[in-house]
């Protein structure tokens, strides 16, 4: 495919020059839009080239369609009015030999998602046309007068149907049955011919009712009302906060609302507090792991790094921690995105990406706060980690998060960030790897032999791991647990404290392998290693052990 620039540069419309400037003001977007900007061509003439560029056939104002032919399509398509006035996108359907043809027309219909959208909508081909503002400008400008007309009244049926009882038991019922369940999300979510409501519980969703389509607006509106969330905005994605009291016991609530095809899903996180934090023994820390842990913090300055997934546990880690060093002398400060719990005697920033907070701008800030210690929600880049580094090399203590597979998996990770060998080794005080497990029920929990899964425990733990009697119980089912079988979860974890012979191997670049070959004698078991222990004590399955970490664990 040509390139618009050269298009217009091939038909003497703009110059090299004209190019050279465009380049330098698009900033990340399309060189097009920058040349019309400058002055350098018309819309019209850019459409032209992109009609070119992408074999598109370019709309004229006869041929555009009525305005009530594009409110009947997308009457028809389920298309939401507010996202074609926000992508200049017109919709409408026009005779064709085989019956009937979607066509649509836009300024960028050439953008993936305006394309996968017309496909959502209709199984059949779609027919896009290139369109110039001055060719949509009366179409949209009627369509922008009617909805503006109409948001009035939309507001206030919503806001009615929020607060009528039917729709109010059905969401006091939702989070009962979310709380008596202890799930940690709630997805309520649209569909063509259903409004389908989902539990996150012990890390898997379970569906706990199916309601009619016409109640999603109403129960959507609810929760977004109880949040602080504007209950027109339907095109955007909004967040919104919550506390609620149910059962005598009071507790907040995160809201995210995201557009899609059939409307906005909704998902309700459940937040905790400081006082409801497990110890690192309800964790699932071994004890040995529990002393690493804290002789790692108690050490002034230095990074302690917990890996893992999303979903993994790691943020409840790094909470227990900071918890165990909030003793009234320290200051703690922590950078989040969002802040998941309120810790008493912690300063908490919630990070802003869309005015340019982000982990990197809050952590340089946090270090003129005379910080002793310094919690940051996730090393996602390099600034973030360069400054990191930095922190930890005077003298504060950094607590942050990975997305790696492993613990030691974290040093080639900062590493690839651009962080120095001799720095990150100067700088490291302890490594964790953790993932979560369900918990076996212990009301229905079955005892058995288990002497398949001990030949599989005996194939892969060492044989200081072996010492204590083997315990293979296997998930029933029962009320207690919902039928599941497990009930709450327990960590597995691997951990790694940076000693002499650690940094020297930091410093050299060493592999995986070798890092762990020198962490074994300080204590370090693997993922799959811990995952195979609790199974063999009873505390979980083994099916589930391997679930979680069968693949990623055998090192």
């Amino acid at each position: 495919m040509r390139r618009v620039g050269e298009i217009l540069r091939d038909r003497g419309l703009v110059s090299d020059r004209d190019l050279q400037d465009a380049l330098a003001l698009q900033n990340g977007g399309s060189v097009g839009p920058a040349l019309v900007r400058l002055g350098a061509v018309s819309e019209d003439a850019l459409q032209a080239a992109l009609a070119d560029a992408f074999g598109l056939p370019l709309i004229t104002p006869p041929q555009m369609p009525a305005v009530e032919a594009v409110r009947a399509a997308a009457e028809r398509l389920g298309a939401p009015l507010d996202w074609l006035l926000e992508k200049e996108v017109a919709p409408w359907f026009a005779p064709d030999p085989d019956g009937e043809r979607l066509c649509v027309a836009g300024r960028q219909v050439y953008d993936p998602a305006v394309q996968e959208a017309a496909e959502q909508w209709h199984e059949a081909p779609a027919r896009f046309y290139l369109a110039t503002g001055r060719t949509l400008e009366p179409l949209f400008g009627e369509l922008g007068a009617q909805a503006a007309a109409s948001a009035g009244p939309d507001t206030t049926r919503l806001r009615e149907l929020a607060e009528e009882a039917p729709v109010i038991d059905f969401v006091n019922a939702m989070l009962a049955e979310a709380i008596a369940r202890r799930a940690s999300d709630v997805h309520v979510e649209p569909f063509e011919d259903r409004t389908l409501v989902r539990l996150r519980v012990d890390g898997v969703l379970t569906e706990w009712r199916a309601a009619p389509r016409a109640l999603f607006d109403a129960v959507a509106s609810r929760v977004k009302l109880l949040s602080g969330m504007d209950i027109a905005e339907r095109r955007l994605p909004q967040d919104g906060r919550q506390s609620i009291r149910v059962g005598g016991g009071e507790y907040d609530v995160r809201v995210s609302a995201l557009p899609t095809t059939w409307g906005e899903s909704i998902v309700l996180r459940f937040l905790g507090k400081t006082r409801d934090l497990p110890t690192l023994d309800e964790l699932g820390v071994a004890a040995d792991h529990a002393r690493l842990l804290t002789q790692m913090i108690e050490r002034p300055g230095g990074i302690v790094l917990v890996a893992g997934p999303t979903g993994s546990g790691k943020t409840t880690t790094c909470y227990r921690l900071i918890t165990h060093l909030n003793d009234g002398v320290r200051k703690i400060v922590t950078v989040e995105d969002p802040v998941e719990l309120d810790c008493a005697g912690v300063l908490q920033m919630h990070v802003r990406a869309d005015i340019g907070l982000g982990f990197a701008a809050g952590l340089r800030s946090i270090l003129r706060q005379d910080p002793d210690v310094i919690m940051v929600g996730e090393i996602r880049d390099a600034e973030t980690a360069r400054i990191a580094v930095q922190a930890a090399l005077t003298g504060h203590l950094v607590i942050s998060t990975l997305h790696t597979g492993s613990a030691l998996g974290a040093v080639s990770r900062l590493l690839d960030l651009g962080v120095e060998e001799y720095l990150l080794a100067e700088v490291l005080r302890g490594l964790v790897g953790q993932r979560l497990l369900r918990r076996l029920c212990n009301a229905c929990a079955s005892p058995h032999a288990g002497e398949a899964e001990e030949t599989h425990a005996r194939a892969w733990l060492p044989e200081a791991l072996l010492s204590e009697p083997a315990r293979w119980r296997e998930p029933v089912g029962c009320a207690a647990c919902g039928h599941a079988g497990f009930r709450g979860r327990i960590g597995v974890f691997e951990v790694a404290e940076v000693d002499a012979a650690l940094q020297a191997a930091v410093r050299r670049r060493a592999s995986e392998a070798e890092l762990e070959a020198l962490a074994r004698p300080r204590g370090f078991r693997t993922l799959r290693e811990d995952a195979l222990v609790k199974a063999r004590r009873g505390e979980t399955a083994l099916s589930e052990a391997l679930r979680v970490v069968g693949a990623e664990g055998a090192r």
